[in-house]
């Protein structure tokens, strides 16, 4: 196939000028503090994100020209000719969830060459967009030939409930608002406000509009952004229009079922269900909605709906969805290892949602969700070196299941791309995860090596940290500001180093965890007693002052509670944040006859040439060599027979 970038010069690269930047999350009383003021210098976290930006970037484009995602582009807009290419009716978000992780790259590491083929690639998308500001390439193409048979042949918005026509458009605005910021550029952002005004003309509860709520959610989040960024306060209502529409019969509209969580008013849902990712990223927009109308129910039914998911459907590894089947939400407690989904993007789409309800709340109980899902559940989905994927992630493998469609190992790619594009748009975009300012208050919420600019007090603050989490639970914070200041610091105390594996009550630790949580200033230990999970210094802040802290990081072991069937007489290992798994390879190629005793003998080994550098849980059980790696890090030496949960040992066998 000739390189489609050959129509470039009939195009007219044009990028514009930029539109006056906002903040963004003014509505929200904690802001974050954005990538571009963080500076990572982590040994966990920077060669993962070093990664995506050397590898996963240029592998995700070099897919999407292979297998036709571009070349849609310019059919649809009648420089090429042919058919539809590719499988899927969202196959457009591919391109552009690569568009938001390379703009989320270039925040941190400015590139030019990437900068420029960023403009390329927008250059194509233009080409597909209809005069009206349409945008889904597959139907522009051929409306009576869907790329998959499950979506309805038809006019546009026909067969909204799978034909991921607004999906496409919320993937479109999420990029176009990240590339915006990333580059104050506008070359992408005006093609996708011409196709947020054309959703503001058709949809809504004026006479003659459509009234009818999205199938895949994430329209409402991206609209928002867009609403942010230009102030134009249409995009929120409709925003807010989609989600009302949810579970109401408006002109007799047949509801989209429990699946796409249309069954019920969004205020009045109570339980996590359906499809996952759909779930997560409505319940995100419900929580922006929320926080900006300052709307109780939402609010209430966000918070009822996360105690459901948290206490009843989450698995250890902060991994959501438990069923093949509608790649869904379980009944409450069904958890299986095995034939577990939760899929990459439903822990993408969970970090998103926690994120929100802690700028909302300042509780660390999300962020305790977040940092489980980040070091497990998420991290797990992409390969060390960058260029193979799990869809599903399950906690059990055999080597015979084959449960990443059709294999039993990572995959280089899917016919349905979305978790390998989710990765790209979501890892260059961690450090704006570790800290967050609201007044007088600085939040200190993940742990990892950088240095940061943050402003707290109308005063500019430089908070450096030190530490090798995860594998030590030593961290040590210079705060360094401009001027004496006085405001709080308050630094995240993990729910496992106070003895929680997650809030609520679906695991517990079967152990007491050995060691206490220790903070001192300036040498001067400080008591502290945790204020929503947070250890709060408040003094008059001075350069040099130092903060160090010490978290008690021992082998833990975990149990389900009794309601998890699958999980009974078994426990899982734990080291700080990470959970741990056996794999055969590193158990005399069996797992069978591994039995864990409650006092087991084991120990944290750092293992430098090991799966690019890990600390390993090793021992010896029943006169066998037992060795347990980080769960994020199995399935990298090709198909494994591997276990999260261990059979406990019988009380006469002590090891």
């Amino acid at each position: 196939m000739k390189s489609i970038f050959k129509f470039l010069p009939v195009l007219g690269l044009l990028s514009g000028t930029s539109l006056a930047q906002t903040s963004g999350y003014k509505d929200y009383p904690i802001a974050a503090v954005d990538i571009n003021k963080v500076e990572l210098t982590d040994n966990f976290w920077l060669p993962k994100i070093k990664t995506v930006q050397n590898t996963t970037i240029q592998f995700g484009f070099k897919k999407c020209e292979e297998e036709g995602r571009l070349e849609n582009f310019l059919i649809a807009g009648g420089k090429m000719e042919g058919k539809t290419r590719g499988k899927m009716p969202f196959d457009d978000t591919d391109v552009y969830k690569l568009i938001e992780g390379a703009s989320n790259s270039l925040i941190s590491a400015p590139n030019k060459k990437l900068d420029a083929y960023l403009d390329s690639v927008i250059a194509i998308i233009k080409v597909g967009q209809q005069p009206d500001g349409y945008l889904t390439t597959w139907h522009s193409i051929d409306p009576n030939h869907p790329p998959a048979t499950w979506v309805k042949p038809g006019p546009r918005w026909k067969s909204e409930a799978m034909s991921h026509e607004l999906y496409n458009a919320g993937h479109l605005y999420e990029a176009a608002a990240t590339h915006y910021i990333a580059t104050g550029k506008r070359n992408f952002l005006e093609i996708a406000l011409r196709n947020a005004d054309l959703l503001v003309k058709t949809f809504g509860p004026e006479p003659g509009k459509l009234q009818l709520p999205p199938g895949h959610q994430i329209v409402e989040t991206g609209l928002i952004k867009l609403y942010r960024i230009t102030g134009k306060e249409d995009y929120l209502k409709l925003a807010k229009f989609f989600l009302d529409q949810r579970g109401v019969k408006s002109n007799g509209r047949e509801l989209y079922g429990p699946y796409s969580q249309d069954h019920l008013p969004v205020s009045q849902q109570t339980e996590a269900v359906g499809h996952a990712v759909r779930a997560v990223y409505m319940y995100a927009g419900m929580t922006d909605v929320a926080a900006i109308y300052g709307d109780k129910a939402y609010l209430n039914a966000v918070k009822t709906i996360w105690d459901n998911m948290v206490g009843k459907k989450m698995y250890v590894t902060g991994g959501l969805g438990a069923l093949y089947e509608g790649e869904s939400f379980g009944k409450n407690y069904e958890l299986p290892n095995k034939t577990a989904y939760s899929e990459t993007c439903a822990a993408i789409g969970d970090v998103y949602f926690n994120h929100r309800l802690f700028l909302l709340t300042g509780d660390s109980k999300y962020y305790d969700v977040i940092e489980r899902t980040l070091y497990n559940g998420l991290i797990a989905g992409i390969s060390l070196s960058g260029d193979k994927f799990f869809y599903p992630n399950p906690l059990e493998s055999d080597g015979k299941y084959a449960f990443n469609f059709g294999s039993c190992t990572r995959q280089t790619w899917f016919d349905c791309s979305c978790c390998p594009t989710n990765l790209v748009r979501f890892v260059p975009a961690m450090p704006s995860l570790i800290y967050a300012t609201q007044n007088n208050n600085l939040f200190i919420n993940l742990f990892a090596a950088n240095k940061a600019q943050v402003k707290v007090n109308n005063t500019n603050v430089t908070v450096a940290q030190q530490t090798d989490y995860p594998w030590q639970g030593k961290v040590t914070v210079a705060v360094d500001p401009e001027k004496a200041t006085n405001f709080n610091l308050k630094i995240r105390i993990p729910g496992w180093a106070r003895n929680e594996v997650a809030p609520g009550n679906l695991y517990a630790y079967a152990d007491k965890v050995q060691g206490e949580v220790t903070v001192k200033v300036n040498g001067q230990k400080v008591n502290i007693t945790p204020n929503q999970g947070y250890a709060v210094i408040n003094r008059q802040w001075q350069k040099g002052d130092k903060v160090e802290v010490g978290l008690p990081m021992n082998i833990r072991q975990v149990i389900t509670s009794t309601q998890v069937k699958e999980n009974q007489n078994q426990v899982a290992l734990e080291y700080g944040p990470l959970v741990y798994c056996a794999e055969a390879v590193d158990n005399n190629g069996s797992l069978a006859k591994i039995r864990m005793p409650a006092s087991a003998p084991l120990k944290v080994e750092k293992r430098p040439e090991l799966l690019q550098g890990v600390s390993v849980i090793s021992g010896q059980l029943a006169g066998q060599k037992f060795v347990a790696i980080p769960y994020y890090a199995w399935s990298n030496r090709g198909v494994n027979e591997m276990k999260v949960w261990l059979p406990k040992a019988s009380p006469d066998n002590k090891n």
